[in-house]
């Protein structure tokens, strides 16, 4: 398919979306949040069909799945996205010269974001609704696993905004083929940014085909280190979370590092794990440590894909370290860049860990399941960027803007 029109369109609508108020935005999204519930039957009927595609045992399938609370969780975000201040027209500098003349640097929206995704059709609601909020029109292209979904709420958000009196180009679903995404990384001169969201594979795919410029959403490769200073019972309650709250997303645990004068108390700090059937893989101090303490049907031999690896699933490697600089080594090897923890009741190794570990988000003493949008008190989020230009960490509103030099004068001439 030819997208050339729908990008066309996509533009025009972005200029459009230009002249509106802040209070017609949030109208709309108000409407958005509300015709979200009302058809939440229609969209968890739509997304059942993609869930009848995929096997119950991909990591993918709980991303995939929409249900009454999440869809009630999705409203939430809307509208609190809609109560959020926009960013758009905020003064970021302003300079008033001796000959009279003004000088202002002023946050505007990019214009047109297309943003690539898998088997998230969440995302769908949340890149729409952000996008909007700071001016700028949405063009997605999501994954053949959550067409159905992606297709029905798309459907209702033209809806909504048809029933405001607006562009429904204002958002635009590409067809979920590979041709299609293509296009859009080489659709310079109507797309203005690229961000993808999705598995390693898709982000270096988009990084070495866009010729527009591309805001990376990583992957989350997550470490947490207990240090030998740190307190047993809260490494035992946030290793639990970070792994098991929900494996599939990318802020989940991945490898925990624990310091070798703490081995003992191994056992317990994981032991919450077993009840999930949490996999370990362990290196070869830890495995002798958690053998008989740990089930024989869920522990491992770390082997050399252990570490390094977004597991997205019910597994977690553990790595025996003999320092704290070992620790951040480890990390800086094998680290994403998203989120990493330390647990520990020393001030000094806390403060140490903060600025020598290179990510987007460190935690001291928690975990790393907070890394969210919403959490940080962004609203929802429209990714979770590693890199560092421009954005880093949970991505919302303000990440979504560019600026402009406006320059008032009375008729002043440059000698």
């Amino acid at each position: 398919m030819d997208c050339t029109p729908l990008f066309k369109n996509a533009l025009i609508a972005s200029r459009e979306l230009n002249a509106l108020d802040n209070k017609k935005i949030n109208n709309v999204l108000l409407s958005l949040a509300d015709e979200a519930e009302s058809n939440s039957s229609f969209i968890i009927e739509e997304n059942k069909k993609d869930l009848a595609r995929m096997d119950t045992s991909d990591p993918r399938y709980d991303r995939l799945l929409l249900n009454e609370d999440r869809i009630k969780n999705i409203s939430a975000d809307i509208r609190n996205v809609a109560g959020l201040s926009s960013p758009v027209g905020k003064i970021l500098y302003e300079y008033k010269k001796t000959n009279g003349m003004l000088i202002r640097k002023v946050a505007v929206p990019f214009g047109v974001i297309g943003v690539i995704y898998e088997a998230r059709p969440n995302v769908t609601f949340d890149v729409f609704s952000l996008c909007l909020k700071s001016g700028n029109v949405s063009v997605l292209k999501g994954g053949s696993d959550a067409v159905s979904s992606n297709e029905a709420i798309v459907k209702i958000i033209k809806k909504v905004l048809a029933g405001s009196g607006l562009n429904k180009d204002m958002v635009t679903l590409l067809p979920p083929g590979r041709e299609e995404t293509t296009q859009m990384l080489n659709a310079r001169g109507y797309v203005d940014l690229i961000i993808p969201r999705g598995s390693q594979a898709l982000i270096d795919h988009v990084r070495s085909n866009a010729s527009i410029p591309v805001i990376e959403t990583g992957a989350g490769i997550c470490h947490t280190y207990f240090d030998k200073s740190g307190d047993a019972e809260k490494g035992k309650n946030i290793v639990n979370n970070a792994k098991t709250r929900r494996v599939s997303v990318c802020n989940a645990l991945d490898c925990l590092i624990i310091h070798e004068q703490r081995l003992g108390d191994l056992p317990y700090i994981v032991s919450l794990c077993k009840d999930s059937d949490v996999i370990i893989y362990a290196d070869e101090k830890a495995h002798t440590v958690l053998k008989g303490h740990y089930p024989d049907k869920l522990l491992e031999r770390a082997g050399d894909h252990s570490f390094g690896t977004e597991f997205l699933s019910y597994k977690m490697a553990v790595k025996t370290v003999s320092s704290f600089d070992e620790a951040v080594d480890h990390i800086s090897e094998f680290s994403s860049k998203h989120s990493e923890a330390i647990i520990a009741e020393d001030k000094d190794c806390l403060k140490e860990f903060s600025l020598k570990v290179d990510a987007s988000s460190v935690y001291l003493n928690t975990s790393t399941a907070f890394t969210d949008g919403a959490e940080f008190g962004l609203g929802a989020e429209i990714g979770i960027s590693t890199q560092k230009l421009h954005a880093r960490g949970p991505m919302a509103l303000e990440a979504l803007t560019t600026h402009k030099w406006i320059v008032e004068g009375n008729g002043q001439i440059r000698k």
